[in-house]
């Protein structure tokens, strides 16, 4: 069931989603060769908590951490480890916040040093995929105009978009209905309205769009070892149109 949301159950979703903007603007100082994903998902927790605010990811199904932090083939739900950043490397941050008792989700993937043509185009063009689909969630619209936007997007440019793993309905619960897949046909699915708030999220294969789980039952990777990015934004549907709650506009 699709839980609607009123204008002031938005705006504490938005308050959410302000930590994880401005987690997001501080932490990619942090991304540099040497420092560990631990390290990493140490100072995200802190910063929550600092915040006032509490990980929506920790304790998860069991989840250990405040963070998934995902490195390279690493598609999704990367568990922070000692494992050291290194130079070339593209690293994907995803973070949950709950304060009040609402919840924001959004997810970016940063560069650590100098990184590769290839992966700096991989990494503009799913962040232009997440753009691509949000401009679709108007209401009026249905969830495959959406999925459509970002598939279609993500295929000109010669990547793959996963199919194991959807965006989501977000608020309330960390999760919540509808399913947002990144592929599909337009006019198809739920139809979009006011008061929906989502989870849009590509995840973006520079190679074939297979992934498999590795053996902590956690961690996603693409089944060929090439990289993958992630995009992520919590997004509220207002007067027929989105907006973003998980972003800091200039001039804010």
């Amino acid at each position: 069931m699709i839980r609607i949301k009123s204008r002031s159950q938005i705006k504490l979703i938005e308050k959410s989603g302000r930590i994880i903007a401005e987690l997001f603007e501080e932490v990619q100082d942090r991304i540099k060769p040497g420092t560990t994903t631990l390290q990493i998902d140490r100072w995200i927790g802190e910063f929550i908590k600092k915040r006032g605010a509490i990980s929506a990811f920790r304790g998860y199904r069991g989840y250990p951490a405040d963070s998934c932090i995902s490195v390279n083939e690493e598609v999704v739900h990367g568990i922070p480890s000692n494992r050291k950043l290194k130079e070339g490397d593209i690293v994907s941050i995803d973070v949950g916040v709950k304060l009040n008792g609402y919840y924001a989700d959004a997810a970016r993937t940063f560069p650590v040093g100098k990184i590769s043509l290839e992966k700096a185009r991989l990494i503009r063009v799913t962040r232009e995929a997440l753009y691509e689909g949000i401009r679709q969630a108007r209401a009026g619209n249905r969830i495959g105009d959406i999925s459509f936007a970002i598939q279609s997007y993500v295929e000109r440019h010669n990547y793959s978009v996963v199919k194991d793993l959807f965006g989501h309905g977000v608020g309330e619960a960390l999760h919540e209905d509808p399913v947002i897949p990144n592929f599909g046909w337009p006019k198809t699915g739920e139809r979009l309205r006011d008061g929906m708030v989502l989870a849009i999220e590509p995840m973006v294969n520079q190679g074939r769009d297979k992934v498999k789980v590795l053996p902590d039952g956690w961690t996603v990777v693409t089944e060929d070892g090439k990289p993958s990015a992630h995009f992520e934004h919590s997004i509220a549907i207002i007067d027929g149109e989105p907006k973003i709650l998980t972003e800091i506009i200039d001039g804010e």
